[in-house]
């Protein structure tokens, strides 16, 4: 019996939380084929079986946070023969490993019974959650029958219809229920009050029971560095106008050089190259505090986390050493990070290492918002839409330009209010007149 042990998954990492096992007990494992995924701090990674054999029992559950060297599995060593009788196939097949699939994916299409073969990918060849809920949504559903209605009674004595003069006869006619006539007239009987229609039904509401998602994995990650950075940074925002009218120029002349090189150009790169010249100019922003040696280390490289949104949560992508980067290279790295973030590809030193962050909404954009520090480090930036805006030029013409926000959260433990604005301003030069990146060698 082989005695399977959560291994080390990355340097400084020492405990790993179980997300899905990808074999169940009684079923048959190939040496080096996934067995289970493991998320660090940082990632998920797929750990691979050690040994041929069949599974015996799992002695983790998922959602289980295990230290490195825990025993999580027992395997009973020995050739791949046929599966016993007495064991039930899952529903998914054995062989699903081998079909790109992000975990959120294989854990809905397990619970659902569905087999990953039957699911065709996304574009970018991989299957997510979306594609498993849209095949789900394939089966017809029944809608509940409506209530009949019955219908309101007509006034015994008919009532001629009034012609309709010619010049409306276009218009269309809205008939109306029979009144009836009033009994100090001499027109009969005086007819029935129509019945009123009974209640509209809404279906039966008794079915609607509440849905529970298992709060771990990523989400679990997320929340804990988010309770982990406010609990501990105290945070102060602060909040420009920037008026990017000279930048929207720069970059729509950029752009299709950008293009003949396969690069679609964003405002990013851009924004990033003015924020490490800032970087450069206030150092205490890139930095973090190291509590227990009672120390502000000042950081001398530039490692910029980029937030994606990703279907299992908000990761941070970094680009290393991004003051090194062209402006096309950025635009680049920062394209592939961010489809490695969203398929589950990168690996853990690609989520990790960051010195300071920038948060951007995209097309959403916003006015205005407090972004919460990537802790340990005692800065990042929110970066909004840019909208055309009725501005006052130096000649006092009211004109249209371009305009947007930036929003900086600080750790006011290291970084004073006037550092904090001092160094916004810095970005907001670089912006406001983008030839000075040009000049700046860049």
């Amino acid at each position: 019996m082989y005695e399977f042990k959560l291994p080390e998954i990355g340097e400084g990492v020492v405990e790993g939380e179980i997300v899905q096992w990808l074999k169940q007990p009684g079923e048959h494992v190939v040496a080096n084929e996934p067995l289970v995924e493991v998320m660090t701090d940082k990632a998920t990674v797929e750990i691979p079986s050690p040994t041929t054999g069949t599974v015996q029992a799992l002695k983790a559950d998922e959602g289980d946070i295990c230290p490195v060297g825990d025993l999580i599995a027992l395997i009973e060593e020995g050739d791949v023969g046929a599966e016993p009788e007495s064991i039930t196939p899952a529903p998914v097949a054995d062989s699903d490993h081998e079909i790109p699939a992000t975990p959120a994916a294989r854990a809905l299409a397990r619970e659902r019974g569905i087999d990953l073969h039957s699911i065709a990918p996304n574009p970018g060849g991989r299957i997510t959650k979306r594609e498993v809920l849209a095949h789900s949504s394939d089966a017809p559903m029944a809608r509940p029958s409506a209530a009949p209605v019955a219908a309101a009674p007509v006034a015994a004595a008919p009532v001629a219809a009034a012609p309709v003069p010619e010049r409306a006869a276009h218009r269309p006619v809205i008939e109306a229920t029979p009144v009836a006539a009033s009994p100090t007239r001499s027109s009969g009987t005086l007819a029935p009050r129509p019945a009123s229609p009974p209640p509209m039904r809404v279906g039966d509401l008794s079915d609607r029971e509440d849905e529970t998602i298992p709060f771990r994995g990523m989400r679990r990650v997320i929340a804990d560095g988010l309770v982990r950075s406010y609990s501990t940074a105290v945070h102060y925002t602060y909040v420009e106008q920037i008026n990017v009218t000279r930048l929207v120029a720069l970059r729509k002349q950029a752009k299709a050089a950008a293009a003949e090189e396969g690069v679609s150009l964003t405002y990013l790169p851009f924004i990033m190259k003015a924020t490490i010249h800032a970087l450069r100019k206030f150092p205490i922003v890139n930095a973090m505090l190291d509590e227990e040696a009672k120390q502000i280390v000042m950081k001398k490289r530039y490692h910029i986390g980029v937030a994606t949104t990703t279907e299992s949560g908000l990761m941070v992508p970094v680009l290393h050493d991004a003051d090194q980067l062209s402006l096309l290279d950025i635009a680049r790295e920062v394209r592939r990070l961010g489809e490695g973030a969203r398929a589950g590809q990168l690996a853990r030193d690609e989520l990790s290492g960051s010195t300071f962050t920038i948060t951007s909404l995209g097309s959403i954009g916003g006015m205005l918002a407090t972004p919460i520090l990537n802790y340990p480090e005692v800065g990042i930036m929110g970066v909004h839409a840019i909208r055309k805006t009725p501005i006052v030029n130096d000649r006092d013409e009211i004109v249209v330009g371009h305009m947007m926000n930036l929003s900086v959260s600080f750790d006011h433990r290291v970084v004073d209010g006037f550092e904090g604005a001092s160094f916004l301003q810095e970005v907001k030069r670089y912006l406001e007149n983008p030839n000075l990146l040009l000049l700046a060698s860049i």
